[in-house]
């Protein structure tokens, strides 16, 4: 579905989804000290935002901030967005945040003041080892993934689902255990999608399939309805679909539209809201 997302979730039933994943913007635009703004929507403004909405900025006065003004503008963007995520969600339902080490901390803050604290289950370091190295700083070779549930003690969660991993050291496990493999923990050490690899679509911020599948085989049943309104290249779709799911992917992006037609092999309803 193209369309503005936030739009869309408010016309979505409540409590209608079982799995929500989602892999917002990152947040990754320049950051500088500067005097504090407050933005104020204004067709009129000086500024555009998400979505291409439009707000004037007056000085605020507050001292100055670097690093904190973009946090404010990012979180404010991911707030309504979570809160209409958080009503759509069925009872035993979960919510997927993938975002990057910069920003998870103040995005577990806004989750948990949202869902509730004891809703938080885990976050799951996803790990890769690929691309440039950097010389002034250890490397960052992984994102974070948050998962909340609506309900702190009723979720899915079918562990015998998931797919199993090589142990680290398989002679201290013996021959049976170790051909059998270990069920994956809360880090997750998968490749990212390969440059030249059958699975790359040419879109940037695409994920790899085997860790969308990973999600939906433990956290829906066959038949669940599986929402990703950030869909980019439609890596959630295709994973649900898979795995006997239905799903949902929403984005503004004609791009991502034509990405997640061609790869999911299906018209898209291109409703813009």
């Amino acid at each position: 579905m193209q369309g503005e997302n936030l739009s869309v979730l408010r016309e979505l039933p409540s409590e209608s989804v079982a799995l929500i994943y989602i892999d917002p913007p990152f947040n990754t635009g320049r950051r500088q000290v500067r005097p504090r703004l407050k933005t104020i929507r204004d067709v009129a403004g000086d500024r555009t935002g998400f979505g291409g909405e439009r707000y004037r900025t007056e000085k605020s006065s507050d001292s100055l901030a670097g690093y904190v003004d973009s946090f404010h503008d990012y979180i404010g963007f991911l707030r309504p967005r979570m809160e209409q995520a958080r009503r759509i969600l069925a009872p035993t339902g979960s919510l997927f945040l993938h975002v990057d080490p910069r920003e998870v901390h103040y995005c577990k803050v806004m989750l948990d003041e949202i869902f509730g604290r004891d809703c938080f289950q885990n976050e799951i370091i996803w790990a890769y080892d690929y691309g440039a190295r950097a010389t002034k700083r250890w490397p960052a070779k992984h994102d974070n993934i948050l998962w909340y549930t609506r309900d702190p003690e009723r979720y899915t969660f079918d562990l015998n689902a998931t797919d199993r991993i090589p142990y680290m050291a398989p002679s201290l496990v013996g021959p049976a255990k170790a051909a059998r493999g270990k069920t994956p923990t809360d880090v997750w050490w998968h490749t990212i999608v390969s440059p030249t690899g059958k699975e790359k679509t040419g879109y940037a911020t695409q994920k790899p399939l085997g860790i969308l599948e990973r999600i939906v085989r433990v956290h829906s049943r066959p038949g669940d309805l599986v929402l990703d309104f950030f869909a980019g290249s439609g890596t959630t779709g295709v994973a649900a679909a898979r795995n006997g799911r239905n799903f949902l992917l929403v984005d503004e992006n004609p791009e991502a539209i034509a990405v997640m037609e061609k790869r999911l092999g299906i018209t898209a309803d291109r409703r813009t809201t």
